[in-house]
């Protein structure tokens, strides 16, 4: 395949292009900062890889590579866990995920031949924050900042399919791997100062970054997968148990909590995605006989910490 990916940088991203790469597989790397992409991906160590400057916001030159490709991978989008919620920052962190679908869709829609396939990257908190509801693939939205962003990136994914394109949503969970949000929280275990953020009480659910990868594939690789999927391991844990296992697992205290407004006083808003959460269960993903590596909290972080 030829695969077209926004977000190939990031966390996620970085993953999924040395998977397909080593598959063997040709891929187009959209990017802001070609500069950086190249020390990311370097062409000796990526021979079937083109790194392509492109404008998230603008239409341009770039979206004619979209024709030349099989599928298209959209991960871009501001990081929602750094800094403060200014309202600047909310909006950058709507715009940089409904803008940037909105040129992606504009640009398969102008190819010709079309790609087969949109996968979308979108997030759970479509479904707002609960300490009682479970939620899958057909529950509703909720109604904060972060529904609202998901909402408006879904919206403009979907208008792909009036162009006659397969679309794949994912939603995703909290990824766990060498990096990402268990970067975060590994250094304060390895100081003996680890525990549970906040209440403890809030639902954490997550998936293994390999799991998330093999996922992708699947939904470029499948043509009767189609529509929403959630992006999470079958066993969603409280905070608490979160921090246990982690503590477990490095053989490290996990007794010494972090106090909400210490949280709050880092991110603002932003701390509702740590101190609240959903307990988000991946029926439709299930029933497609998706096969997890990691389907338990246990295994996934002794894979990643050891």
């Amino acid at each position: 395949m030829k695969v077209a990916i926004t977000g190939a940088t990031g966390f996620v991203g970085s993953h999924l292009v040395q998977r397909l790469h080593g598959e063997g597989h040709r891929i187009v790397v959209l990017t802001r900062n070609t500069a950086f992409a190249q020390k990311v991906f370097p062409s000796e160590a990526f021979p079937n890889l083109e790194i392509l400057a492109y404008t998230p916001h603008a239409s341009g030159s770039w979206q004619s590579v979209i024709a030349s490709c099989d599928g298209v991978v959209n991960l871009a989008g501001e990081p929602i866990g750094e800094g403060r919620w200014t309202p600047e920052r909310k909006q950058e962190i709507l715009n940089s995920r409904k803008l940037g679908t909105q040129k992606i869709v504009e640009a398969i829609a102008n190819a010709n031949p079309k790609p087969s396939v949109l996968i979308n990257a979108s997030a759970i908190g479509y479904y707002g924050t609960s300490e009682t509801a479970t939620f899958d693939e057909t529950s509703l939205s909720g109604n904060d900042f972060l529904a609202q962003v998901c909402q408006a990136w879904e919206a403009e994914a979907r208008k792909v399919e009036d162009a006659g394109v397969r679309l794949v949503i994912l939603r995703f969970g909290i990824v766990l791997g060498n990096g990402g949000a268990l970067g975060k929280m590994i250094p304060p275990f390895k100081l003996f100062a680890g525990g549970p953020i906040g209440s403890g009480r809030q639902w954490f659910s997550w998936i293994h970054i390999d799991d998330l990868v093999n996922l992708i594939l699947q939904a470029l690789t499948k043509p009767e997968i189609e529509g929403v999927y959630n992006a999470t391991a079958p066993n969603p844990v409280r905070m608490a148990d979160l921090s246990q296992t982690l503590g477990q697992v490095m053989n490290r205290p996990s007794w010494l909590p972090v106090p909400a407004f210490a949280i709050e006083a880092l991110l603002g808003d932003g701390a509702i995605v740590v101190l609240e959460g959903q307990q988000v269960f991946p029926k439709r993903t299930v029933e497609t006989g998706f096969e997890y590596k990691y389907p338990n909290l246990q295994s996934a972080l002794t894979q990643i910490l050891t």
